[in-house]
């Protein structure tokens, strides 16, 4: 089978393309470890920051224990046409109460189920991005996306 060559793109549009992907699939899939088994599932991030992806949690989920042994993760982001982002990092607890109090305020549906910032049930993870994926429908390969754009 001939080697299909990827068209060339710009870092800029890489980052646009993959930023445009994540705010339109909104809701992505995140890949855990659970010993030697990976777990996939749903989840709702309550921020975005660029490519660093806040998850709201529960303590008694699945994914709570398998990010404790192990925080290396990925997220998937596909949208309506199949262009693919893929999010490779660490998921980080948040601690920082000013980030919290920031997230609870902008998010009005963990304050409906929770009722309070200080919920023990509540961890918000961070995942702060190692390497960034996009793939255009169907195109096979995949476009390492700059974490950092080049200063001029």
């Amino acid at each position: 089978m001939p080697e299909l060559a990827l068209k060339l793109i710009s870092p800029e549009d890489l980052v646009g393309r993959a930023h445009a992907v994540i705010k339109s699939a909104r809701f992505p899939v995140l890949a855990t470890i659970d010993g030697n088994q990976p777990r996939l599932r749903p989840v709702s991030p309550v921020r975005t920051d660029g490519f660093t992806i806040y998850i709201a949690n529960l303590r008694r989920y699945g994914k709570t224990a398998e990010i404790a042994v192990n925080p290396r993760v990925e997220l998937c982001y596909l949208d309506e046409k199949h262009n693919q982002v893929r999010i490779t990092g660490v998921a980080e607890i948040v601690t920082q109460r000013a980030t919290l109090e920031e997230i609870w305020t902008e998010n009005p549906l963990l304050r409906r189920y929770l009722g309070s910032i200080d919920n023990p049930n509540l961890i918000v993870y961070c995942v702060r991005p190692e390497r960034v994926r996009y793939m255009e429908e169907w195109a096979i390969e995949y476009y390492e996306v700059p974490l950092r754009l080049p200063t001029v």
